[in-house]
């Protein structure tokens, strides 16, 4: 199993919905572009938001193990993923690759 490297691309904000449906929330999202996060494997890494992690989660454990060429022919890495977290009113994009590197024995 390899460990996997995700970087936050882009994060947007629409403000327009979040006035018109959201009801206010004081801190909804801590994700910044440039942020990096190093999987172990197929584990969650620490400081990532857990409903991103739902969306791409499953990627992830994809990559970590092997697979490539999503969609055939989708990304021109054909180990990594463009994935956007499901938040519609501030959608985060997060690429995800497979790393050489092996991932660590957990106990």
């Amino acid at each position: 199993m390899k460990k996997c490297k995700i970087t936050v691309m882009r994060v947007a904000c629409y403000q327009d919905l979040m006035a018109q449906y959201e009801n206010s929330i004081e801190h909804a999202c801590d994700m910044k572009e440039g942020m990096v996060f190093i999987t172990n494997g197929w584990c969650k890494p620490e400081g990532m938001c857990d409903s991103a992690w739902e969306s791409m989660s499953s990627f992830v454990m994809a990559l970590s193990h092997g697979a490539e060429d999503f969609y055939e022919g989708w990304m021109k890495n054909k180990k990594s993923a463009m994935i956007s977290c499901n938040d519609g009113f501030r959608p985060v994009s997060f690429l995800i690759e497979a790393l050489d590197e092996d991932a660590e024995n957990e106990l």
